[in-house]
């Protein structure tokens, strides 16, 4: 059976023949093909090219948000303790004032009542103030302030304040010899010393 010559590919030998765009020839082997699977790395693992998961979230960037959060919360809770101490410290001072004032709400009254008797007998009038100071001697010392008017003690710098100083050969040096001022209440809680007079050395 006669064979007839095969004929050559005129695109491919003839320059002037121009192949239409889209009309390629055979594929060239260093383009990917259609469907071809995405290149992986040496070593097995998905290429740079390759979609992966994103990358978790580091521990010490987490770690340092708990501790943030931990230390707002605690100063939280601090400005809320020290606002409830503060309440609580003013609402025990009010309570305080208010029992002090009503202790000596006895003594203004018999002071009012002493006053609708100013014709009377002088006498009577100076014992009544005299009760009502004692009143209000008794007060103070029920609220943790004795009064402290005595003489013929040592002098005590805890207790007393010199204002005088005497010579008196009857008595040792630095004895009280005199009261100008009572003093009330004692060590930490004294509301102020007595004024006194002392005697001094020859």
């Amino acid at each position: 059976m006669p064979t007839h010559p095969q004929k050559p590919d005129r695109a491919a030998s003839d320059p002037d023949v121009r192949v239409p765009e889209g009309a390629g020839g055979p594929p060239r082997g260093d383009l990917p093909q259609p469907g071809a699977p995405r290149p992986e790395a040496a070593n097995g693992e998905p290429g740079p090219d390759a979609a992966g998961p994103a990358p978790a979230e580091d521990e010490y960037t987490t770690a340092i948000r708990e501790l943030e959060d931990r230390w707002r919360r605690a100063l939280a809770d601090l400005d809320n303790l020290r606002k409830r101490h503060a309440r609580e410290l003013e609402r025990e001072r009010a309570v305080e004032r208010s029992r002090t004032a009503a202790a000596f709400l006895p003594v203004l009254d018999n002071l009012e009542l002493a006053l609708t008797h100013v014709g009377a007998d002088p006498g009577a009038i100076a014992e009544g103030i005299r009760a009502v100071r004692d009143q209000a001697v008794n007060v103070l010392e029920l609220l943790g302030y004795p009064r402290h008017a005595e003489t013929g003690v040592a002098f005590d710098p805890a207790r007393h304040e010199v204002v005088g100083v005497v010579h008196d050969p009857d008595a040792p040096p630095g004895t009280v010899v005199e009261v100008l001022r009572p003093g009330y209440g004692d060590g930490e809680r004294q509301l102020r010393p007595a004024a006194v007079t002392v005697t001094k050395r020859e």
